[in-house]
Parts: C-alpha cells; sequence; structure tokens
C-alpha cells in the first residue's frame, strides 16, 4: 500500500504538471513575448525551482493536505492516501485532456472530503474544512480578479503619462476557410505601421502582436518584455512553492519519504508532466480567454505572484490555477475582450472539480478497503 501511495502521488505530480505548469506562462506565450517552447522551458525550470524551495517556507501547507485536523489521525492512514491522491489525479488527468484549466488544490480537498466522509463519517472535522480549504478556495480568484481590474487601468494610464505609445499592426493572409481576415497561428504576412510617422515595415510574424514605442532612446518594448519575462518565472516559481507541498502533504502519513526527497521527487514528476502534456490547457489559458499585451501580462503575473507567495508561508491553500485564470480574466473585463463561452466552460470545470473528485475518491477508499 505505501509503495502504491508513492506511485499514486508520483502520478498526481505529473498531471499537476500538465494542466498547471503553463499557466504561468500563459501570458507571455499568448502576447507572443516567447514562443511555446521558450515558455515551456522557463515554466519548468522556475516551478522546479520553487518546488525545492518548498521544503524551507511551506511546512503548513504539507500538514494541511496529509488529512491532519479534517480526519482523525486513526483514519488517515495509508489506505486514506491512496483514495485521495488516486481521486485527485484521475480528475484532473480527466480536464487535462478536455484542456480544461482546473486546481488540483481543488482536486485534492474534493478527495480529502469524498474519501473523509466514507472513512471518518461524523468525526469529519467540518470547521478545519471551511476555515482551511473552502474559504481561500472561494476567495483567492476574486481577489486576483478584482485586483487585476483595478491595477491594470492605472498602468495603462501610467504607460501614456511616461509618452510609451503603442504600434499599430495590420495583419493579412488567408483564413482557413478562404478570403482574407483575421490571420491564423501558423503564420502569416504582417505590416507593421509605426504611428505617427508614415512609414510601413513589411515582414513575417507567427502572430500579430502589440508593441510598445520607445521613450527618451529607450526601447520600451523591451523593457516590458524583460519584466513581463520575469514575472511570469515568478509566477511559476509560486506556483511551484504553493503546489508540490499540497502534495507532498500525504507523503506525511506513509512516512516512507522525507520532506526534501519527496519535494525533490515531485519537482520532477511535475516538470515532466508539463514538458510531455502541457499543450491542450497552453491553448485555452494563453489565448482562448482574451487577447492580451505584454504590459497586461505583467500585471496579471504580478498579481497572481504576490498572492500566491503571500498566502504559501500563512498555510493557505489557494489555487494557484483559480488566481491566475482571475487575473486574465480581470485583464479582459478591463479591455472589453473577455471570450465569455470559454470563461464559462471553464467556470463549469471549476464547478464539477470538487464532486468528481470526492466520488472517484469514495469509490476508490470503499474499493481499497
Amino acid at each position: 500500500m505505501t509503495i502504491l501511495v508513492l506511485i499514486a502521488v508520483l502520478f498526481l505530480a505529473a498531471t499537476n504538471g500538465a494542466n498547471d505548469n503553463f499557466k504561468g506562462v500563459a501570458t507571455i506565450y499568448g502576447s507572443g513575448t516567447a514562443s511555446y517552447r521558450a515558455s515551456l522551458l522557463w515554466a519548468t525550470l522556475t516551478t522546479l525551482a520553487g518546488s525545492l524551495c518548498a521544503v524551507l517556507f511551506a511546512s503548513a501547507l504539507t500538514k494541511a493536505f496529509s488529512g491532519s485536523g479534517l480526519v482523525p489521525g486513526a483514519v488517515a492512514q495509508t489506505m486514506f492516501a491512496a483514495a485521495v491522491v488516486l481521486g485527485a489525479a484521475l480528475t484532473v488527468l480527466l480536464a487535462t485532456r478536455m484542456g480544461m484549466p482546473v486546481s488540483t488544490t481543488h482536486a485534492l480537498t474534493g478527495a480529502l472530503v469524498g474519501a473523509g466522509v466514507l472513512a471518518a463519517g461524523s468525526l469529519m472535522n467540518l470547521r478545519v474544512l471551511g476555515a482551511k480549504f473552502v474559504v481561500p478556495l472561494l476567495f483567492s480568484p476574486l481577489a486576483s480578479l478584482l485586483l487585476t481590474r483595478s491595477i491594470e487601468p492605472v498602468a495603462s494610464a501610467l504607460r501614456h503619462r511616461l509618452g510609451i505609445t503603442g504600434e499599430t499592426c495590420a495583419c493579412v493572409g488567408a483564413m482557413p476557410g478562404g478570403g482574407f481576415g483575421a490571420p491564423s497561428s501558423d503564420g502569416v504576412g504582417a505590416i507593421r505601421v509605426d504611428l505617427p510617422v508614415l512609414s510601413a515595415n513589411v515582414g513575417e510574424a507567427p502572430v500579430c502582436a502589440a508593441r510598445y514605442e520607445g521613450v527618451m532612446g529607450i526601447s520600451a518594448q523591451r523593457v516590458v518584455d524583460g519584466a513581463h519575462f520575469l514575472s511570469a518565472g515568478a509566477m511559476s516559481f509560486a506556483r511551484g512553492l504553493n503546489d508540490a507541498p499540497k502534495i507532498a502533504g500525504v507523503l506525511l502519513v506513509t512516512r516512507a519519504v522525507g520532506g526534501a526527497t519527496a519535494s525533490m521527487a515531485i519537482g520532477v514528476a511535475m516538470a515532466l508532466g508539463g514538458v510531455l502534456g502541457a499543450r491542450r490547457v497552453a491553448e485555452t489559458v494563453s489565448k482562448k480567454i482574451t487577447a492580451i499585451e505584454p504590459g497586461q501580462g505583467l500585471v496579471a503575473n504580478s498579481v497572481t505572484a504576490a498572492l500566491v507567495m503571500l498566502a504559501t508561508p500563512l498555510g493557505l491553500p489557494v489555487s494557484t490555477t483559480h488566481v491566475s485564470t482571475g487575473s486574465i480574466v480581470g485583464i479582459g473585463l478591463a479591455s472589453g475582450k473577455a471570450q465569455w463561452r470559454t470563461i464559462g466552460e471553464i467556470a463549469l470545470a471549476w464547478i464539477t472539480t470538487l464532486p468528481i473528485a470526492a466520488l472517484i475518491a469514495a469509490v476508490l477508499y470503499a474499493a481499497l478497503r
């Protein structure tokens, strides 16, 4: 049973990487700041670094997801841990195959409840469930959405105040269905007109990306791109710092692997899962929620990284998926370009994650018992 738990934890870490790794760099890919491969490499390295640092800064999260306080110690044993991890992993894997960005934290919480109800019944501590799990999960996406929605107009006004203007980019190319219009992502010819100077630069571009003009001889685009890239790294680091200890928490039950070894193994499994299976979720979070500019991505990433890094040492199990998606939706609200159909599909996936994980974990616990 201990071996089963160890394998299940690595499986959960890999599915977490496939679903979550790219969320930290979604804005640098969606805005055209970096290619898919460069974005994925940056996400992999910074997430792995965050996972390794979790040993030092996230012990409270590790303890929370061991089931301690939620169910009696006599219940939180190896069989319970196996059901929780496998229930969460199968739920996240299903969502990843559908290209939906769901929360591993949400799935783990649902699995803890499902297995806990069956294993502990009325002895499960609902007060701990509400205070330590439900409230942070509900509050964090709303906080990130409101903060990003409020900060983005201020950042935009500051950019104009500094005299940093944009470029108008007109893209031409054949649409998949024939004719001319919006370019596909496969590569189109782009005519970039620098205003107010009446000149045109003609070249090939994979996407029609917004760019910023310089000010006082300094390339504003390079400054924004550099800061945007760093903010994506900070967000991925925060995700590794927050998610790895949640997964490692289940291993406390088995007492078979130490904290440092567990975090290292989980970090590597998350990295491999992201490299092998991130593409579908990457397209959803990068391009289907809203059109995004580099400056807007910088704001969204900064808000997400700050909230997740603040919550981690406090032991608050916020979902980096919820926080990052809330920030991107906040950008869409500020710009008026939010894609509500995609947002609705993501919201439905979030709502169903908890009961699906709870049901799978309960069935698995009954089978194992």
